[in-house]
């Protein structure tokens, strides 16, 4: 992860990733590889890639997008546990994004980015380095599997928490890390009760199909 001096410029990252600079002889590429995401996110690369396929998960999307985008918040968690730099397979790096798409997500996001960018501040660093990263990057990938599961408006709650953790990360910033963990207990509390609303109709159903409800 980051200094919190880049955590500042979080918003001027994220932008520069639609704006073509990269682009060679002035040609602007109309998609844009997970593989050139994490070049040019260099050393920021897993915190802010964290944050970005979590973000399509707090907005109303196509179903089947937590599917898509929790399979790389799962490597890259798995990554942070074992602390090795950012890296997604070849058939994950290979894929591509919409920049357009990427910009209409940033364009929702950004009244909220550019007010979390005045709120992190390097403090509690012990909650953001060495055992508790690898702490964080477990809870990561529970976190992450739970916003794959097709639970209906379930995965918010994790997905939210996710960001929090990574914003923590960034910008060393022990408050959003508890937060980020706050936010897990709560999706834990939330998974808890649907799946027990689950168990309860599956039952219902099983005790009326048999005769005996």
């Amino acid at each position: 992860m980051s200094g919190p001096d880049k955590a500042l410029s979080l918003n001027a990252t994220l932008r520069a990733l639609t704006s073509g600079d990269d682009a060679p002889d002035g040609q602007f590429p109309e998609r844009l590889s997970l593989a050139e995401v994490v070049r040019q996110l260099d050393d920021q690369a897993r915190g802010i890639l964290i944050i970005l396929f979590a973000l399509p998960n707090l907005i109303p999307s196509v179903p089947g997008t937590s599917a898509v985008t929790g399979l790389p918040l799962v490597f890259l968690c798995v990554q942070m546990a074992l602390q090795r730099p950012p890296w997604l397979p070849r058939f994950l790096s290979d894929r591509s994004i919409s920049r357009l798409w990427l910009e209409a997500i940033l364009d929702k996001a950004q009244p909220w980015i550019l007010r979390v960018e005045r709120l992190i501040r390097p403090r509690l660093s012990i909650l953001t380095t060495g055992p508790a990263e690898r702490f964080l990057g477990l809870l990561g990938v529970i976190l992450a599997l739970t916003v794959m599961l097709p639970i209906p408006l379930g995965n918010a709650m994790p997905a939210l928490a996710l960001i929090c953790l990574s914003l923590g990360l960034i910008g060393r910033d022990g408050v959003w890390v508890l937060t980020g963990l706050f936010m897990s207990g709560m999706a834990a509390a939330l998974l808890a009760v649907a799946g027990w609303a689950a168990f309860q109709s599956v039952l219902y159903m099983s005790l009326n199909w048999f005769g005996m409800g």
